[in-house]
């Protein structure tokens, strides 16, 4: 027997269906054929997508040459976060997707899309403070990977008008998305109507196969008309608990166990991908590891109160568990410029056999250095000097207003200190004012300041002694 994903389990060598895999492939041909929508198809490099993009492609080489002219558009999604044999992957198959097209004759182009970088996963983590993902607050999948195909999804919408998506999802996947593909559908079409994204009309080629059948496929049809061996795809599955499918809605199953997922993620208990490939000679990895451990690490109980603030990011503080309990917000200001410290170091310290793979890019690091100064009131410009301290050399040059910001910064809370006022307060009602100056009417002036001074200023440790004065 050999393991497919969670629950899924065949004999080995499944029998072919001949009338499914006829059926499928006129099924694709007529919708096709029966309007001038370009399609979409997303394709994560998984079982299913390859296999519903093997069977397009298939049946689009039946056609004669005049009637191919319809352009598909292939997309994979890069998390930006995704582990370095996967990212190797994904970008020589789509490569070869786009070469192979033009080889055959097809309308295809293939690309990445990736999230734009203010919704990048360190962006959000080391910039924002948000806590590493968890089966409680995952939300990393509608930044990483929702929000770039829809993305894509929509400029085509508003091109073309309409679109087809045509993905590989299946009914046998689970009682829900049976569910979800049962409604919805177009009468006298195979088409659906997507749930959120208008203009996006849904194809599911592969809607009734069960896993059995896509391995059929799969393993009689090994070689790919894009130079890929479908042999070298099952090896993987062989070990793997899941795949890590394109998601475009939150109905689709995201990489939850997946060894296919991203490194940092920590909604697994073990990362079992990156410790097989330190297991392999990878020992380069074991940095990253460490890396995602840590952030794993920081959802204990006792982990949580060191290295995340009692305040929301919107400034309040809120309770949980009938008032017993705070309930946390962001990572603290120290702790992102701490876990920064270890990224830059990691990749600083990449070897040549990573190519061009990187942790985290100087875009990243241009937006985080932005949220730390305007949000955070980072007034000693710190990202540019945990940079140098990382490299041995200067990534920004540290202007001169960030000097006058650093003695700034000492003489405000020098102050705060001597009058025993909270320094953020200090800082933060000083950028509230110079947000306004120098505009006409700043009649709203006062209403921000004291939003700023209405906030619970408390510290960490006094907000958690009064709580216990309370439960005594």
């Amino acid at each position: 027997m050999e393991r497919n994903g969670p629950g899924e389990t065949r004999t080995t060598p499944p029998v072919a269906k001949a009338d499914g895999l006829k059926e499928a492939l006129s099924a694709i041909r007529e919708t096709y054929l029966q309007d001038g929508r370009p399609w979409v198809v997303g394709f994560s490099g998984g079982k299913d997508s390859t296999c519903t993009l093997q069977l397009i492609w298939e049946a689009l080489r039946m056609l004669p040459a005049e009637q191919r002219a319809k352009p598909i558009h292939v997309i994979s999604s890069n998390t930006l976060v995704e582990t370095p044999a996967i990212v190797s992957y994904i970008r020589g198959t789509i490569a070869a997707i786009a070469r192979a097209g033009k080889v055959d004759g097809l309308n295809v182009s293939a690309r990445l899309v990736e999230p734009i970088v203010e919704e990048s996963f360190w962006v959000n983590l080391l910039g924002r403070g948000y806590p590493a993902p968890s089966t409680k607050f995952r939300w990393c999948t509608e930044r990483l990977k929702i929000s770039p195909a829809d993305r894509f999804i929509k400029n085509q919408v508003a091109t073309y008008g309409e679109v087809v998506l045509a993905l590989g999802v299946r009914s046998s996947e689970s009682a829900t998305r049976a569910q979800v593909m049962s409604m919805r559908k177009i009468e006298g079409t195979r088409l659906r109507t997507h749930k959120k994204l208008a203009g996006a009309l849904v194809f599911a080629p592969i809607e009734a196969w069960t896993t059995d059948d896509v391995w059929s496929y799969l393993l009689q049809n090994a070689d790919t008309p894009w130079g890929s061996d479908n042999n070298d795809l099952a090896a993987m599955y062989r070990t793997a608990d899941a795949e890590c499918p394109l998601v475009v809605d939150t109905t689709t199953p995201s990489c939850g166990n997946s060894r296919f997922g991203c490194w940092v993620c920590t909604v697994v208990t073990r990362d079992k991908s990156m410790e097989a490939m330190v297991d392999s000679g990878a020992i380069w990895m074991e940095a990253l590891l460490a890396i995602r451990d840590e952030l794993a690490d920081t959802q204990r109980s006792a982990r949580r109160l060191e290295v995340r603030s009692a305040r929301k990011l919107d400034g309040r503080v809120l309770l949980k568990n009938h008032g017993n309990e705070l309930a946390l917000g962001p990572y603290t200001f120290a702790y992102c410029k701490e876990l920064l410290a270890k990224v830059l170091t990691a990749q600083r310290d990449l070897p040549p056999e990573a190519n061009d793979f990187e942790l985290i890019t100087d875009a990243e690091l241009l937006e985080i250095r932005r949220i730390w100064r305007s949000e955070r009131h980072d007034w000693e410009d710190t990202l540019p000097r945990i940079y140098e301290a990382c490299f041995g050399k200067r990534w920004f040059s540290v202007s001169e207003a960030s000097a006058d910001s650093e003695e700034d910064a000492e003489i405000v809370d020098r102050t705060a200190l001597e009058f025993d006022i909270p320094e953020l307060l200090m800082r933060k009602l000083i950028d509230t004012e110079r947000r306004t100056y120098g505009l006409r009417r700043r009649s709203d002036i006062f209403k921000k300041l004291n939003d700023v001074l209405d906030r619970d200023w408390r510290d960490q440790a006094a907000l958690l002694a009064d709580l216990a004065a309370m439960d005594s």
